[in-house]
């Protein structure tokens, strides 16, 4: 979920007390049309109680008299679901010319508010309190305020007439902020006086499409000195986080060349990444045309294993600008906030641009050749272990997105996820040496994402099918196109496919060598993971969050929601777990676990030999190394 493109160039501005934005998307795909965007509206926000969870909007736009109907944005571009945070909306009072005027919320679209505008009415007023998350959400429905900085996502804070597209309502918005604080923005500044921020007028889809970031302690690394301006806009709880590593702008500038060579060309004036480094609000990356929303621990810079997770995160929503807002799904192109979205081709929208980010930090240095090899079997692995593909199809997986956000691990493997995203790694890898086949080598995903999304122009959205994929495969490689994504769409292997790995020289193997890439996700969500042995995941104070069906776990009846106490008699550690395989396997099992349920003890034993077993990559002479090449240095070589 994230991104960019091009087209007019406009510098940064550096605006008194040192606040800094740039130029935002002008209207997407307003921009493409004769008319200007017509229907104004202002909105004014108040994030001075930012702090302290509390927006306050003013809202105004012209009105005639007779019934109206008002939106509260219900489906967010990027977050593929009805997430729009309406519960956290309060305190809204509606004035026609200064008189009060009476609201009711529609009785089936809890997103619609009914009005009577009255005769001789020309303006409405609508004022509103955004009671920003203090607690778990999904997307911008999650927590984006601390005591030092905030994230504030325009649909939040927003209401709009029904019966205009938001490609043409014009916003005129300006943000008031707490007293020292500055922001980051892909919305170009017309004025600013004090703490308050007037922008330049934008389509309503421009404005959602610019979240600002801003904050008490603020830094800005800006990659390279040539235009477009590339640009890294951090935010963080403290100014120690900020701290820059010495080849921090180096690698990600490398990063910009090695985006632009797989692709070719950009469809943004200027990007900006808008990193949100805090323990304490949501992480995740949402893209935008021209920045992206980015969150992550408060130490990211600072920590070699949470450097590799931004490499991931940074890389993916950088190429969503691209591959997501440029190139998007017809299905997923809305007229408004309100129409549900279709995500049949979220595993070109989502995976395509996660194989992105899997060939793009070691092409840029970012990741070591050795370390994407091991996050490559990390997903291979991951997949090869989940029963619930024997059921669910990926399409099903892509299709039913907005159902699958935000839930718990247990039972994930058999309920499957959002594996559109990394089950196409794979799918995308295996197309890229077919290609390679078919052409001698002359060709793979590069080119097709040359002929897919390349070109240079201004922010602008251009839609595609199935079939366009399919034709665009075609175009460099004649093929059946059709039956291989078809199949592996359809598929209910319990097998993950690896044929594409197979393909570049390499298979998935199990050793007792702990997987880095497993390693540092563990770290991340301070769990461990023994699924390829056991088949479970335990959180740190020892709730077990996941068993997969047919592991020796599952076999000996573990089930997810317990909590694992001790093992072979002794309180549970990692160490010692990993102690127990070892004996286990040197012939003094079973494994016995003590678990707590529901206030009751349980000891399961299970007969598990074979040790601890983690997945790794092995060259496989038979076949001639792919993925090397692939995952090497691509600027400047075509």
């Amino acid at each position: 979920m994230i991104k960019p493109d091009l087209i007019g160039k406009l510098l940064p501005v550096l605006v008194c007390a040192g606040l800094l934005a740039s130029p935002a998307p002008s209207g997407l795909l307003a921009a493409q049309k004769a008319k200007a965007p017509r229907a104004p509206i202002s909105i004014a926000v108040d994030a001075t109680e930012a702090p302290r969870q509390l927006f306050h909007a003013h809202i105004v736009m012209a009105v005639a008299p007779g019934p109206l109907t008002l939106y509260y944005a219900k489906w967010i571009p990027g977050e593929h679901g009805p997430n729009g945070p309406l519960a956290e909306v309060a305190g809204l009072k509606l004035q026609v010319d200064g008189a009060p005027l009476a609201w009711q919320r529609d009785p089936v679209d809890m997103y619609a508010f009914h009005v009577s505008v009255p005769v001789g009415a020309r303006s409405l007023t609508a004022d509103l309190d955004f009671l920003s998350p203090a607690g778990e959400g999904v997307y911008t429905s999650g927590r984006s305020t601390t005591a030092e900085l905030a994230i504030l996502s325009w649909n939040t804070v927003m209401l709009y007439p029904r019966g205009t597209p938001t490609d043409d309502l014009t916003v005129t918005a300006s943000l008031r902020l707490p007293a020292g604080w500055k922001l980051a923005s892909a919305l170009p500044i017309a004025h600013q006086g004090g703490e308050t921020v007037d922008f330049a007028p934008v389509s309503l889809t421009a404005l959602v499409d610019s979240p600002v970031l801003l904050g008490a302690h603020m830094r800005t690394v800006t990659l390279g000195s040539t235009e477009p301006v590339h640009q890294i806009d951090m935010a963080a709880d403290t100014e120690g986080a900020l701290e820059v590593p010495a080849d921090f702008a180096p690698l990600y500038q490398k990063l910009v060349a090695e985006t632009q060579a797989f692709f070719g060309g950009h469809h943004y004036r200027d990007y900006h990444w808008l990193l949100t480094l805090s323990d304490h609000t949501a992480h995740f990356g949402l893209e935008h045309h021209e920045s992206s929303d980015d969150r992550t621990d408060e130490k990211s810079l600072l920590k070699e294993d949470l450097r590799r997770g931004l490499a991931g995160l940074l890389s993916h929503e950088y190429a969503h600008s691209w591959n997501g807002k440029y190139r998007r799904p017809a299905g997923l192109m809305s007229p408004d906030l309100q129409t549900p979205m279709d995500g049949s081709l979220l595993w070109v929208y989502e995976g395509l641009t996660q194989y992105a980010a899997t060939v793009l930090p070691p092409r840029s240095g970012l990741w070591t050749p050795e370390y994407t090899r091991e996050r490559i079997a990390q997903i291979a692995a991951s997949l090869d272990y989940q029963p619930g593909r024997s059921w669910r199809p990926l399409a099903d997986t892509a299709v039913a997105a907005q159902t699958l956000g935000g839930l718990p691990g247990e039972w994930g493997s058999w309920r499957r996820g959002a594996d559109y995203y990394d089950e196409s790694v794979l799918i995308w890898l295996e197309a890229d040496t077919i290609l390679r086949q078919k052409t001698n080598g002359q060709a793979g995903m590069d080119d097709f994402c040359h002929r897919f999304h390349g070109g240079t122009g201004g922010p602008e959205v251009k839609t595609y099918t199935f079939d366009d994929v399919v034709a665009t495969l075609n175009a460099d490689a004649p093929y059946d196109w059709k039956g291989f994504l078809t199949a592996r769409l359809t598929s209910t292997d319990p097998h993950a496919p690896l044929g594409g790995l197979n393909a570049s020289g390499w298979k998935l193997v199990y050793t007792e060598v702990e997987n880095e890439a497993i390693k540092d996700r563990e770290e991340r969500s301070k769990s461990t993971d023994w699924s390829f042995s056991l088949g479970l995941q335990v959180k740190e104070d020892g709730a077990i969050r996941d068993v997969i069906p047919g592991t020796p776990a599952y076999k000996a009846g573990v089930g997810p929601g317990m909590k694992l106490l001790a093992v072979n008699g002794r309180a549970w550690k990692k160490e010692w777990v990993d102690a127990a395989l070892r004996e286990a396997k040197a012939g003094k099992g079973p494994i016995e676990l003590l678990v707590e349920s529901s206030d009751y003890y349980k000891t399961f034993s299970i007969d598990y030999h074979d040790g601890p077993r983690y997945p790794h990559l092995e060259r496989d002479p038979a076949h001639p190394d792919l993925l090397g090449p692939n995952i090497a240095s691509h600027a400047g070589k075509r």
